[in-house]
């Protein structure tokens, strides 16, 4: 059987790889801490990137940290601040400075994700949480835990768990915690997040993310009496916030940003936003059709 040489990862890209972990590492109090956001990924190796001991570090290894870091290397592509996602931030910062608890939603392919990943880019103390529906309640306890850097025994219960991850939050400065996708969570686990705010309020932000989805649940579970839906909203001060809707200037300045910069093709972008509610996948979808269609 022939050989087949494996490519080996540049030393540029490593470096890339490199600044991103610094500027991902900053975001916590120790390299620990750090670690244990991370999956299979030791302080020692952190260290050494760092620190550009890159002997013994497997190329395997650099894809993991990037794929983690924010650096996944698929599509070379500029997140801009669309009026969603300034929007997003906004109300990011006031729940972060306010200690609140707040639900915010905006439509599917608004920019959600995106807004978080840059908030937490800018902001110490900022953990965001993807939530998924097929979740148990131990392993929302276990997710949260591993975002925020605690390093936990995972045969305890979940809500041990969640109260150990409180108590360590509360000695953190001005802590957020960002749960992306919540309308996804289960009833089970939804009934933890009052728990969360009796121990966390005044003491960090809690922020909610998900599509309108949430107010017809809220809205349900309140009419037939579901346990735990009337203290949740009244928890959330009675009222979601309603993020600002992208416009196709916002669709324009992504193209533009992004090295599509034709008339033709900015036409032909917009329109195809406009059939797709302004999805910003569907715009990140066509803007790369283009571009690999331009160079062709």
């Amino acid at each position: 059987m022939p050989h087949i040489a494996q490519r080996v990862m540049p030393e540029e890209l490593k470096d890339q790889i490199r600044e991103l972990l610094i500027e991902y590492r900053n975001r916590f109090s120790s390299v620990e801490i750090c670690a244990n956001t991370l999956k299979q990924v030791s302080p020692t190796t952190i260290r050494n990137i760092i620190g550009r001991n890159f002997t013994n570090i497997s190329d395997a290894m650099w894809r993991n940290v990037r794929s983690q870091v924010g650096g996944s290397g698929k599509v070379e592509w500029v997140f801009v601040n669309t009026t969603a996602v300034e929007d997003l931030k906004f109300i990011m910062r006031e729940t972060q400075e306010e200690q609140g608890f707040t639900w915010a939603v905006s439509p599917a392919g608004s920019g959600k994700t995106v807004a978080a990943g840059l908030y937490l880019q800018e902001h110490k103390n900022v953990f965001h949480i993807q939530c998924d529906a097929d979740m148990s309640k131990s392993e929302f306890a276990i997710e949260l835990a591993r975002a925020v850097g605690l390093r936990v025994n995972t045969q305890k219960k979940a809500r041990r768990v969640i109260m150990e991850v409180c108590e360590y939050l509360a000695e953190l400065e001005d802590p957020l915690l960002i749960f992306d996708e919540g309308d996804k969570l289960k009833d089970v686990i939804i009934a933890y997040f009052i728990t969360i705010y009796n121990k966390l309020n005044e003491v960090a932000g809690v922020l909610f993310l998900s599509t309108d989805y949430m107010e017809r649940r809220i809205e349900n579970g309140l009419k037939y009496n579901k346990p735990g839906y009337q203290e949740l909203w009244s928890r959330l001060g009675r009222k979601f916030y309603r993020v600002d809707y992208n416009t196709t200037n916002d669709v324009q300045y992504i193209c533009i940003k992004n090295g599509l910069t034709a008339d033709r093709d900015l036409q032909t972008v917009k329109n195809d936003a406009i059939a797709a509610d302004l999805d910003l996948r569907r715009v990140k979808k066509k803007v790369v059709a283009l571009r690999k269609k331009n160079v062709a």
